[in-house]
C-alpha cells in the first residue's frame, strides 16, 4: 500500500492555523494592556528624553518652548518695534551733531532689517495680519504670531537690535529718554527665536555635577537602608501575625494604620515629633543617648537622614509585612509538622521551608519597596526639604528643585530620565540575580 503523506500535511497546516489564530487572539487580548502602559508609562519617557535635549527655561520667552529652527515672534516684534521707531524720532529732534547722526545710523539699520522680514510674501502677509490686529487691540494666536525665518535674516536681526542697545547705552548720557530706548530695544531682540537643541549635552553636565552624585547617594543611602530594615521588621510582623491567636484580625488592621496615614501627613506629625523644642520623639532619643541635643535631628546631616529612614520605616513596614504575609498564607503548614516530627528546631524550619519558600514574595516585596525608595520626594520634600546643607535630598527632590524652582524644564527632564534609567537597573539586578529561576528566565 503507497503512503499517502497529503492527511498528516493536511494536520499539520491546520495544527499550525490553529496555533496562528490562537497566538494572534492572544496579542488581542493584550493589545489594549500595553497601549496603556505605552501611553501612562513609555511615552512620558520618550518625551522627557525629548525634552532633556534641549535648553528649556520658563523664565525665557524665547527658550519656554522646544526650537529646531530659526523664527520670530512677530506679536513681540511689532509691540516694540513701531515704539522704538518713535523714541528714536524724539531723540534724533532733540539731539544734534555726532549723537544725531549715530541715532540716524542705528534707525535705518532697523529699517533696513524691518524691510527684510517683508520680502518674504508668506511672512509679509502674516506680518500684515498681526499688525492689523494689534492695531485694534485683538488677541493674536500663537500659530499666527510665530513665523519661521531665514537663518541669515534671523542673525541679522538679532545682531542689529543688540548694536542698537550697546549703542544706546554708549549714548546715555547724551538722550533725553534713553531708558525708553534701551528698554524697547531689549524687549525687541526676545523677539528673535533661536533654535535651542543642545543634544546630549544636560546629561554630559549633570554626569559631572558633584550635586547629582550625591543626590544619589544619599538616594542610594535611604533605599539600602529603609529597605533592609523594612524587609527584616517587616517578615517579623507577618511571622507574628500569620500564627493562630486571640484578636488576630485587630491586630493586623492595627498594624496596617500607618501605612493608611497619607505620606504628606505622616511626614508633617513626624515634623512635629522631631521638633527641636517640643518634639517627643526627639526629646526621647535624647534621652536614650542617641542624640545629644533634641534640635540635632533636624539640623545635622546625620540626624537628618536618620529621621527620615526612621520615619520611612515606620510609615511602610506594614507595606512589607502585608506582601508577606501573603507569601506566608501559602505554604502548606503540613511540611512544618513534618519537620517538626522529624526534629527540626524553629530556626531551622525558617531557614529551611519557610525562606525557600517565601523567595518569589520576599522579591516581589523588595522589588516593589526599592523601587518606591529610590524615587522618594513626598516624605523628604515635607520633612527636611532636601536639607541640612542637601544632605537628604535625593535625586527626585533635586530633578523637582530645578525643573519647578529654576523652571529649568530641559535639565530637569534630564534628571527624570536619569532616574528612570536608575529604576530600571535596579529592576534588571533584582531580575537577574533573585528572580531568574523564578521567572525561568533562562
Amino acid at each position: 500500500m503507497p503512503n499517502n503523506p497529503k492527511p498528516i500535511e493536511a494536520k499539520t497546516k491546520t495544527k499550525s492555523k490553529k496555533k496562528l489564530s490562537e497566538r494572534s487572539i492572544g496579542y488581542l487580548l493584550i493589545a489594549p494592556a500595553m497601549i496603556l502602559i505605552f501611553v501612562i508609562a513609555i511615552w512620558p519617557v520618550f518625551q522627557s528624553f525629548y525634552y532633556s535635549m534641549f535648553d528649556l527655561r520658563l523664565n525665557n520667552p524665547a527658550k519656554s518652548e522646544a526650537h529646531t529652527s530659526y523664527s520670530v515672534n512677530l506679536h513681540t516684534y511689532l509691540d516694540n518695534y513701531p515704539f522704538l521707531m518713535n523714541s528714536l524720532d524724539e531723540e534724533i529732534g532733540e539731539a544734534s551733531g555726532k549723537t544725531k547722526e549715530e541715532l540716524e545710523a542705528i534707525q535705518a539699520n532697523l529699517e533696513k532689517i524691518d524691510s527684510e522680514l517683508k520680502k518674504d510674501g508668506e511672512l509679509k502677509d502674516q506680518y500684515d495680519q498681526v499688525d492689523e490686529k494689534l492695531m485694534v487691540m485683538k488677541p493674536v494666536s500663537e500659530d499666527l504670531a510665530v513665523a519661521e525665518l531665514d537663518k541669515d535674516v534671523a542673525l541679522d536681526l538679532e545682531k542689529t537690535v543688540d548694536d542698537t542697545t550697546d549703542r544706546v547705552r554708549e549714548l546715555k548720557g547724551e538722550l533725553k529718554n534713553p531708558d525708553d530706548v534701551i528698554g524697547l530695544s531689549s524687549s525687541l531682540s526676545d523677539s528673535v527665536i533661536t533654535p535651542n537643541f543642545i543634544g546630549l549635552k544636560h546629561y554630559k553636565e549633570n554626569l559631572s555635577d558633584g550635586r547629582m552624585w550625591k543626590a544619589i547617594s544619599n538616594t542610594t543611602v535611604f533605599t539600602v537602608i529603609s529597605v533592609f530594615a523594612e524587609l527584616v521588621i517587616g517578615l517579623a510582623i507577618a511571622i507574628l501575625i500569620n500564627k493562630a491567636f486571640f484578636g488576630r484580625g485587630l491586630v493586623r488592621a492595627t498594624i496596617l494604620i500607618p501605612w493608611a496615614i497619607p505620606t504628606a501627613v505622616s511626614a508633617f506629625m513626624w515634623k512635629y515629633l522631631y521638633d527641636g523644642q517640643n518634639g517627643i520623639v526627639a526629646k526621647a532619643f535624647e534621652s536614650i543617648g542617641l542624640f545629644d541635643r533634641m534640635t540635632d535631628l533636624l539640623t545635622s546631616s546625620n540626624g537628618a537622614m536618620f529621621s527620615v529612614i526612621f520615619a520611612d520605616v515606620w510609615k511602610t513596614t506594614p507595606y512589607m509585612a502585608l506582601l508577606l504575609l501573603a507569601g506566608l498564607q501559602t505554604i502548606p503548614s503540613s511540611l512544618y509538622e513534618a519537620a517538626a516530627i522529624d526534629g527540626a528546631s524553629k530556626w531551622k524550619q525558617f531557614l529551611k521551608i519557610t525562606l525557600p519558600l517565601l523567595k518569589s514574595s520576599i522579591l516581589v516585596a523588595l522589588l516593589f519597596r526599592t523601587l518606591d525608595a529610590f524615587r522618594v520626594f513626598d516624605l523628604i520634600y515635607v520633612l527636611t526639604g532636601g536639607g541640612p546643607a542637601n544632605s537628604t535630598e535625593t535625586i527626585s527632590i533635586l530633578a523637582y528643585k530645578v525643573m519647578f524652582a529654576q523652571t529649568n524644564f530641559g535639565e530637569g527632564s534630564a534628571l527624570s530620565v536619569i532616574v528612570f534609567i536608575c529604576v530600571a537597573i535596579i529592576s534588571m539586578i533584582y531580575i537577574k540575580f533573585l528572580g531568574r529561576d523564578l521567572l525561568n528566565d533562562k
